[in-house]
């Protein structure tokens, strides 16, 4: 293999899911544009394994194959492990970013072994990237705060002023992960909802196909008020929300949220359960609406439905000040990247 010319900052790419792809090349764009050289290393994929103990090994295993390959290829002065899972089995220490850390999302069984060495891999890190407070809060014995600790949240673009006025379309829901993601709730509160409205509306489910659902058992077939569109492209994807008027969730666990705060950013009105884990979206909707957040997810479906605050988009883009790109470029140049290279 040929030697490549040699970077400032490798990120050891996990990519197990498009929100981790994501904010990957947000964070190599980010680097780039401060004036680092940046380069991904993308872990291959691995086949399904039964239990996420496994998973989780392959996936690491993947990524120290993926690591090992791209510092063999060209020299880096630091590395980024984007997620803790990529950094269980690091060839070479470096920085951990994470949106959640196995002490918080693999409890039980589901973590024996990754929680013990996620816990050495953290210590042993000259630099800990968590998306939020809440992730690092999760495992408490790791709050250190000071010159080993800086939050770096994944931007979300606020939406384009040119989008269209008109919303045609009542409600839409991210179902990648249906289980994790709640979907048998958001069914059950829509079909609630719609037969106490008389019909009218439809719910769009992105992220899983059709074959996907119905394998789950959560959708038989076509269902008349709900339109299941998959996966789609970026632009396609944001297009959708600039329509809707509502996104409905109502996860078991949320790492981060980031279709949550992309539905914010696009003025969608956030209807959602309460759930479990660094939700970084969760605290900004009870500001904009208390009413919204709520356990009894058809009440505030209804609410969003029938009795929606007129200032709602306006004051949801405020609060999204901080997950800007802007701020989050200035962040890795001014404090991330003097840190990485020392």
């Amino acid at each position: 293999m040929a030697a490549a010319q040699a970077v400032d900052v490798l990120i050891v790419s996990l990519g197990s899911t498009a929100g981790l792809r994501a904010a990957d090349e947000e964070l190599r764009g980010a680097l780039e544009r401060a004036g680092a050289s940046a380069a991904l290393a993308h872990a291959s994929a691995p086949a399904r394994r039964r239990t996420l103990m496994l998973t989780d090994l392959a996936w690491a295993r993947a990524a120290r194959a993926a690591a090992r390959a791209e510092l063999a290829r060209r020299p880096a002065r630091a590395v980024i492990y984007s997620s803790t899972t990529a950094a269980l089995l690091w060839p070479r220490a470096g920085a951990i970013r994470f949106d959640a850390t196995a002490a918080g999302n693999r409890p039980g069984r589901h973590g024996l072994w990754q929680r013990p060495l996620e816990r050495r891999r953290l210590g042993q890190a000259p630099l800990l990237l968590p998306w939020s407070e809440g992730a690092l809060s999760e495992t408490p014995g790791l709050a250190l705060g000071g010159v080993r600790v800086q939050v770096l949240p994944v931007p979300v673009e606020t939406g384009r002023e040119d989008a269209p006025a008109a919303r045609d379309l009542a409600a839409l829901t991210y179902a990648a992960n249906p289980s994790k993601k709640g979907l048998d709730r958001v069914l059950a509160a829509w079909r609630s909802v719609r037969a106490e409205r008389g019909a009218g509306g439809e719910l769009i489910v992105a992220g899983a196909s059709g074959s996907e659902l119905r394998a789950t058992g959560l959708l038989g077939g076509a269902e008349e008020g709900v339109r299941v569109v998959g996966a789609l492209p970026r632009e396609e994807y944001r297009a959708l929300l600039r329509r809707a008027r509502v996104f409905v969730c109502a996860p078991r666990r949320e790492d981060y949220g980031i279709a949550q705060l992309e539905a914010l950013a696009e003025g969608c009105l956030l209807v959602s359960t309460p759930a479990p884990g660094p939700y970084v979206a969760l605290s900004i909707a009870r500001a904009l609406d208390p009413r919204l957040i709520d356990a009894d997810l058809s009440r505030a479906l209804r609410v969003a439905l029938e009795d929606p605050a007129p200032d709602y988009a306006e004051r949801a883009r405020a609060a999204l000040a901080p997950f800007t790109r802007a701020r989050c470029d200035e962040l890795v140049a001014e404090e991330l990247l003097p840190r990485l290279l020392g």
